[in-house]
């Protein structure tokens, strides 16, 4: 089984062919975290704070790749988002 370091590293020599497969996945699982945040809440009880905090570690990640952040920085941003947006999917479903 693979370990942080080992993944990390085999980020950071992949960079450029991970940025794109990365976003890709990111914003799918994102899209249906909301989806499901939406599909859930009713009209007394929108979820704001679910629906925020996905856009934003969704957010946050894709601008760390846009302002060329450090790749630890960027590598850890994406397993912060993948975490998030798949508890919201499970909490939702």
């Amino acid at each position: 089984m693979m370990t942080y370091d080992d993944f990390l590293i085999d980020f950071k020599k992949n960079f450029l062919t991970y940025i794109p497969l990365s976003i890709i996945l990111q914003s799918c699982i994102g899209s249906v975290a909301a989806m499901y945040i939406l599909m859930g809440a009713s009209i007394d009880d929108f979820p704001f704070f679910q629906l925020g905090l996905c856009v934003i570690v969704s957010m946050a990640y894709n601008a760390s790749i846009m302002a060329q952040l450090n790749k630890k920085i960027v590598f850890n941003l994406l397993i912060l988002s993948l975490v998030v947006n798949i508890l919201l999917v499970i909490f939702n479903y």
